[in-house]
C-alpha cells in the first residue's frame, strides 16, 4: 500500500519503517475500499504514521480515549515547538477522529472506565418502563430520554435530590430554558416529557405525590401555527437544481422526489432498502417511524426512473443493502443527518424563503400540494402515514382558495 501512495524514497522508507507498519498499511487499504482519494489516503497516512510513532513511545496501541487525548496534546506541542502554522484545532480534532477510526479497526481500543451519569438509574427505570408499558417507538424513547436526562443533569448541578424535588424547582428549570431562548414549542417538548417522567417517578415513589400537576409549560392552542413547507413551485425548483449528471445531483434528485412526492420523513427514507424497491410490481415499502409500521405505495414512473437512474450510474458499488449511499469517503448508508444537508443546502443556494430547511418542509409541501388538487384530509392522511385526522386537519388553513369559496357561499338570506 506504501509503494501505491508515495512517490519519493525517502518517504517510502520512512513510512516502511516506521512502528505498526503492518497494521497501518491493513488500515489504509481498508480506508481505500471506503472510497477515500489517493490524496486523502497520504492525509491519514501522515496523522496515523505520527501516531503510530507517539504511542509506541508511550506505551503501546492498546489504548483508551484518555490515552488518546493525551497523545493529541503531546503532538499538538511537538508542532507548536516546530513552528507549524497551521489551524492546531483543527489538526488534534483530524488526528483524534483518524487515531480513533485506526485503533478501532484493529480492536485495540480499550473501553473507557465506567463513568455514570447523575441518576443513571433513574433514568434506565424511566426508560423501560416507556419501553415495556407504554410500548413508545425507538425515536420517542430516544428524545424523551435526552430531555429528561437534561433535567436531571440540571439538578444534579443544583444539587437538588429527586426525593426533594419541590415545585420551586420546576419553575426554576422552566426560568433555565427561558433563559436559553427556547420557543414556546421546544419549552413545551421539554416540560411534557418532564411531566411524564416525574409521574413516573411518583408512581414508584421517588418524590411527592402531585409533584407532576404543578409543573405548567407554556399553552400551545391546537393547530397552533401553519405549515412551513415552500411552494409547490420552488419544490420543483429544488428538483430542477438536481437535474445534472454529477453523481451527488443524481442520488439527491432521487432523495428529493421521494421526499416531495410521498411525503416521506428524512427517517424513512434513509431507512429505505434495495428490496423495498419492487421492480416487477412497480410498489415501494416504506417503514413508518412513528406508527411502527409498513406501508406500500405505487411506484411512480418520474421515482421510479430516478432511482433506476442513481442505481446504475451513481451508487456506489457496495455491500450495503440501504437504498442511499454516501458519495464521499467514508462510504456508507445516508442517515437523517446526512439528509438534512441534502436539503437544507439547496433551499440555501436557491435562496428560497421557508422558516425552516430540512426534509421536513417537503413533508408539509406533499400535504399543501395534495390539499390543492381537492384530495379529502382522509386521503391525505393515509398517504403521510397519520394515524389520525389531528395529524392533517392544520393543512386546512393553508387552503386559501376554498376557504375563499366558503366565504363567498350564499347563504339565502341567514346571514
Amino acid at each position: 500500500m506504501f509503494e501505491k501512495l508515495f512517490v519519493k524514497t525517502s518517504d517510502l522508507v520512512f513510512h516502511t519503517i516506521a512502528p505498526y507498519a503492518v497494521e497501518r498499511e491493513r488500515f489504509l487499504a481498508h480506508c481505500g475500499e471506503e472510497g477515500f482519494s489517493k490524496v486523502a489516503l497520504r492525509r491519514i497516512a501522515g496523522i496515523v504514521v505520527t501516531a503510530a510513532c507517539d504511542l509506541h513511545a508511550h506505551g503501546g496501541l492498546e489504548v483508551d480515549q484518555k490515552r488518546l487525548e493525551a497523545a493529541a496534546g503531546r503532538i499538538e506541542m511537538t508542532r507548536r515547538q516546530a513552528g507549524v502554522r497551521d489551524d492546531a484545532r483543527e489538526y488534534r480534532r483530524e488526528f483524534l477522529r483518524v487515531t480513533t477510526r485506526w485503533v478501532l479497526f484493529l480492536g485495540r481500543l480499550q473501553p473507557q472506565g465506567p463513568s455514570p451519569r447523575p441518576y443513571a438509574a433513574l433514568l434506565d427505570d424511566f426508560e423501560r418502563w416507556m419501553t415495556e408499558e407504554r410500548g413508545l417507538s425507538r425515536g420517542t424513547l430516544k428524545t424523551r430520554r435526552w430531555h429528561v436526562g437534561r433535567f436531571l443533569d440540571w439538578l444534579h448541578e443544583g444539587q437538588a435530590p429527586v426525593p426533594g424535588l419541590s415545585p420551586r424547582d420546576l419553575d426554576g428549570y422552566l426560568q433555565h430554558l427561558h433563559a436559553q431562548g427556547l420557543s414556546r414549542v421546544s419549552i413545551k417538548i421539554h416540560t411534557d416529557a418532564v411531566r411524564a417522567f416525574i409521574r413516573h417517578a411518583e408512581r414508584r415513589g421517588w418524590c411527592a405525590a402531585g409533584l407532576a400537576d404543578t409543573l405548567h409549560g407554556p399553552h400551545i392552542y391546537r393547530d397552533n401555527g401553519l405549515p412551513i413547507g415552500p411552494s409547490w413551485e420552488d419544490v420543483n425548483r429544488l428538483i430542477q437544481d438536481a437535474a445534472s449528471d454529477d453523481p451527488t445531483d443524481v442520488r439527491d434528485r432521487a432523495i428529493l422526489l421521494l421526499l416531495a412526492v410521498y411525503g416521506f420523513r428524512a427517517g424513512e427514507v434513509a431507512a429505505l432498502r434495495l428490496d423495498d424497491v419492487d421492480w416487477e410490481h412497480d410498489r415501494l415499502t416504506v417503514r413508518r417511524s412513528k406508527p411502527g409500521r409498513s406501508q406500500v405505495y405505487p411506484l411512480m414512473p418520474v421515482v421510479g426512473q430516478a432511482i433506476i437512474r442513481y442505481l446504475t450510474e451513481a451508487r456506489p458499488r457496495r455491500a450495503c443493502r440501504e437504498l442511499f449511499l454516501k458519495i464521499r469517503a467514508p462510504i456508507g448508508p445516508m442517515t437523517s443527518k446526512s439528509l438534512y444537508t441534502v436539503v437544507a443546502e439547496r433551499i440555501t443556494r436557491l435562496g428560497l424563503q421557508v422558516p425552516r430547511r430540512g426534509p421536513h418542509v417537503l413533508r408539509h409541501a406533499c400535504a399543501g400540494h395534495l390539499m390543492a388538487r381537492g384530495l379529502s384530509l382522509k386521503e391525505i392522511a393515509d398517504h403521510l402515514g397519520h394515524r389520525s385526522l389531528t395529524s392533517t386537519r392544520i393543512y386546512a388553513k393553508v387552503d386559501l382558495q376554498g376557504l375563499r369559496e366558503v366565504a363567498a357561499f350564499d347563504l339565502g338570506g341567514l346571514a
